[in-house]
This record gives structure tokens, sequence and C-alpha cells, in this order.
């Protein structure tokens, strides 16, 4: 018996609490109503904005010659190093022209000795006597020629080499690789990207901020704001704060916003470029006014309560609220000042110029547990029906 009621003070309890909530009111047979009065208190709050992941670097990996992938050194998502080789392309053809390039230079230095041969033999006559002006310029003359085609004959060795190189792609930069969309036996060209490359030791994360928002950012520099945090596709949040570092100096004209980066750490590569999540924002307020979810109506995507008034008669009033909420409180911005008093409870059964008879929270919590006590098994399940 005892335990039967405990159970039925509890669910009277309970079913009172939740009457005297947003949705209604217990029936104390008198016109008593809870009312705060407004003050200002420290709080918590948090932004967020949708968010896109890239790697610090990323570089598109292109070949600089046309050609046919003949090797593939590497796997999807391996971590490479700057000047390591990813693709082999076919390079008998360039190969074959840097041997001619390479036989061209060869037959030019055997000019060219030939031809400093004469030149210093020509030199030894001229002093000697027994040649004249026109013979050691002619000698000169062709010894310059010689080294000029010896030249020319260098230069075109170190193009065809450079071209063969280009047969063998490799990364620019330090990084994971991204996907191998391309096959050995492919035809790729100077437009096709055959993979990517992410520097992926530290990540920025993208996000845009309304031209209202970022006004309020640059009033500090951006060493100064505090630590973001971000919250991964899963919504759990990530085990690194981010460093807001970058701001775009221009305002998006079709959007109104500017772009943000800001820097995450990425010790254990849990974050992958071309993610997405959203940042957090963290904002503190220590003036802010606070008021409960539950004292609140919405008509119309708009907020309104009852302020308590002259002759303790209460004003149906709309209130502007953050956006950003816990599923709680309201942070009021705009209808409401210190010192102005609402009604918190019941507020279903009010209307607009209602005479009723303010108590404290206290007292209200109070009477619904003395009436809970009155009320019998078949008060309870007779409320629960209604």
């Amino acid at each position: 018996m005892k335990k039967n009621k405990i159970l039925m003070f509890a669910a009277a309890t309970l079913l009172l609490a939740s009457c005297g909530g947003g949705g209604g009111r217990p029936t104390f047979g008198d016109n008593e109503y809870p009312v705060l009065t407004v003050g200002t208190s420290s709080t918590q709050m948090q932004t967020t904005y949708p968010a896109i992941i890239k790697g610090v670097q990323d570089v598109q990996i292109c070949p600089k010659v046309q050609g046919f992938i003949t090797q593939i050194n590497v796997k999807e998502g391996q971590t490479v190093s700057a000047g390591q080789v990813l693709f082999v392309l076919d390079n008998v053809t360039y190969q074959s022209q840097v041997r001619q390039a390479q036989a061209s230079v060869n037959t030019s230095e055997a000019s060219c000795n030939t031809a400093k041969l004469n030149f210093e033999n020509s030199q030894k006559l001229f002093e000697n006597g027994v040649i004249g002006d026109f013979e050691l310029k002619s000698a000169t003359n062709s010894y310059e020629q010689a080294k000029a085609s010896l030249s020319a004959a260098q230069a075109s060795l170190a193009s065809a080499k450079e071209m063969l190189s280009f047969c063998y792609v490799k990364s620019p930069a330090a990084g994971v690789v991204g996907t191998l969309p391309y096959k050995i036996g492919t035809l790729v060209n100077t437009s096709t990207v055959m993979t990517t490359v992410s520097n992926n030791s530290s990540m920025e994360v993208y996000f845009s901020l309304t031209e209202k928002d970022a006004m309020n950012m640059t009033q500090a520099s951006l060493g100064e704001m505090p630590s973001v945090q971000l919250r991964l596709a899963d919504g759990t949040i990530y085990n690194h704060e981010g460093k807001v570092t970058k701001m775009s100096g221009v305002i998006d004209a079709a959007t109104g916003s500017v772009q943000i980066i800001a820097l995450f750490p990425n010790p254990e590569k849990l974050l992958k470029s071309g993610g997405s999540g959203a940042i957090v924002i963290p904002r503190s307020n220590s003036n802010a006014i606070v008021i409960p979810q539950g004292c609140v109506s919405e008509v119309q995507d708009k907020k309104f309560i009852y302020l308590l008034g002259e002759g303790n008669k209460v004003k149906y009033s709309e209130i502007k609220v953050d956006p950003q909420n816990d599923g709680k409180n309201y942070i009021v911005t705009e209808g409401l000042k210190v010192g102005d008093k609402f009604v918190t409870n019941g507020i279903t059964k009010l209307s607009d110029g209602m005479e009723i008879v303010p108590i404290t929270p206290e007292k209200y919590e109070q009477k619904i547990k003395d009436q809970a006590k009155e009320m019998t098994a078949g008060d309870i399940v007779g409320a629960m029906k209604k």
C-alpha cells in the first residue's frame, strides 16, 4: 500500500509539473501565476557554421607531356615525399631523342677540339711570321663557330633530357596521395589530373560568416580570437582545437558572406581533404538576459511572453532572441530589460490584459506539490484521460 501511494504521488507530481509548463497550469482555485524579475547572468553560447576541410597544400598532379601510363608507383592514401616518382609514362621516343642529342654533342665536341688545335697552331705560326693576319682570324672564327655549335648541341641535349624527365611524374610536395582514377595503359595529357597530393599534417577548414559577424570579428586581431572547435560529419567534436588564421578581404556579393580559414593540427590523420563538418565558435556574454523557453510562445516565427504591468495585468509582448540556444533557454536580444517581470508558467491560460495574482516560482512549485498530495487515484486517471 505504501509503495502504491508513493507511485501515485510521483505520478501526480509529474502530471501537475507538466501542466505547469508552457502548455498549462494546475488548478489552484485562484488566479495565481509564477512571476520572475528580469536580471542578467553570464552565459556561454556557441555558433556553428558549415565547413569544408582541405589540406594545407592540395596539389593536383598533371603530366607535362602526353603519353601512356606504364607504371603506377603509389597507392591511394600512401604518404609520399617531395620529388618521389608517382607515375612513369611511355618514354621510348624521348630516350631516342636523348641519344640523338648526345650524339650531336659528341660530334660537336670533336669538331670543337679540332678547331681549337688549328687555332692554337695558327697563333704560333702567326707569332713566328709564317702566316698573316687573315689566316689567324679565319682559324679564330672557325674555333668560335665550333664552340657555338657545341653549346647548341648541349642545349638540345639538356632539353631532350628534360622532356625525358617529364615522363617520370613526381610529387612536388610531401603529402598523402588521393584517388587514382587512371590505370596502366591509359593515355594522359597535360590537362589530365592523375591524382592529388595533400599535405595533411595540418588541415585548413573553410567556412563563411555573415558580413555583420565578420565585422564583429575584425574588431579584434586574428591572434586574439578564441580557439574554435570542429564538429565532424558524424556529430562528434574533433579532439584538437583550431585557430582562425585567415580572413578574406572581399565580401561575396552573391551571398553577403566572408570566407574564413581555421587551421587544425592533424597528427592522427583523422581529417581528410575534401571532408565536411561544422565550425563551432564559442561566445560568452556577462550581461545576458536568459529566460526559460517554456515561458515563450511562438506565433508565425515570432516569439512572445507575458509581461506583468500595472495593476498586475499581463501584456502580451514580442521579444527577439539569439538564434543559437541550448534547447532549454533563450538569450533575449530585444523586448526585455532588467527589472521587467514576466510570467514563467501557465501562459496558455493567459490573455492580453488579464489580471493575475503574482507569486514566486518557489511558491508555485510548493502549491503543485501540495495539490499532488490531495489528488486521488481517480483524479490522476481522469486528468490523464483529458
